[in-house]
């Protein structure tokens, strides 16, 4: 895009989204060069499209996208090997052996409802069972794996823009794997309790994120998953955010314009990259 058609684009974004109620997609600047982060579902429904028009108007600023981790590379032979090598107990353990029976009894109780036979979880490690539970729940509700982030991976590629990720695969599996370790019993209770709260209403997942309700996504998807399970929050969301700032840092520094697409629940709360941003100095506008 031409620079002056560029900034005058930017200009109506800006202008247009001022009229419009809030989203999940904010602009940060230095006051010289923008970033903008947007948070994503990874699973949606065909009603949800079209996306909120920032969703759009931001993809057309960006030069490059980045995600936490890039999609093609996890679709490789090599990945989905290096996924059940970590993510399947392979030591004579299996799942009840790990839990309570308060906790197992729990979990055959909603795999029943969800008419899942036990027999083929029996096996998987914890963060692979209720990723798995996630995934066959969200699609009984008529949900498909074209969420936000694969739907701007499959454009970028089609329009040729750089894409890449914050993490290897070794690291994402490397995180499910370590997902309720040594809290097994707990783990599965509050993933269970989330479970069946989406179930029962579904807008709780899509309108928030969808109006950009900052303090309701906080207290749904950050709170709730500090107070339950403080060390699995640390992993799969704190720590992991205070890895990706440099490189979101350094973004700043060249004239490109990048679009960050991660998980929404990455970008709101006290250790979200918002606010880490904010504390850094930089200014942020929510769209």
């Amino acid at each position: 895009m031409l620079p002056i058609l560029k900034r005058l684009s930017l200009v109506l974004l800006l202008v247009s989204q001022s009229l419009l109620a809030q989203t999940s997609v904010w602009q940060a600047s230095n006051g010289e060069n923008t970033v903008y982060l947007a948070g994503t579902v990874h699973m949606l429904r065909a009603a949800d499209y079209p996306l909120p028009a920032a969703f759009d108007q931001a993809y057309a600023q960006a030069d490059a996208l980045y995600f936490e981790i890039n999609i093609d590379d996890m679709n490789a032979v090599g990945a989905q090997m290096t996924l059940m090598e970590q993510l399947m107990y392979t030591d004579g353990r299996n799942i009840e052996s790990v839990l309570s029976p308060e906790a197992y009894d729990a979990l055959t109780t909603f795999t029943a409802d969800l008419g899942v036979p036990m027999m083929i979880l029996q096996n998987m490690k914890p963060g692979m069972l209720v990723s798995t539970l996630e995934i066959l729940s969200m699609q009984q509700l008529g949900f498909t794996p074209q969420g936000v982030d694969m739907y701007f991976h499959q454009r970028a590629k089609a329009d040729g823009k750089a894409i890449a990720g914050f993490e290897t695969v070794e690291q994402q599996i490397g995180f499910l794997a370590g997902m309720g370790v040594g809290e097994e019993s707990e783990f599965i209770m509050m993933s269970l309790e989330e479970l069946e709260k989406i179930s029962t209403d579904i807008e709780i997942l899509v309108g928030p994120w969808r109006s950009g309700n900052s303090q309701q996504m906080n207290e749904l998807f950050v709170e709730s998953m500090k107070n339950s399970a403080p060390e699995a929050y640390d992993l799969l969301m704190a720590s992991r955010n205070l890895d990706w700032m440099p490189e979101i840092e350094a973004m700043f520094e060249d004239a490109d314009t990048e679009l960050v697409l991660v998980g929404v629940a990455h970008l709101i709360g006290e250790d979200g990259l918002i606010q880490m941003l904010e504390n850094r100095g930089y200014r942020l506008n929510q769209l």
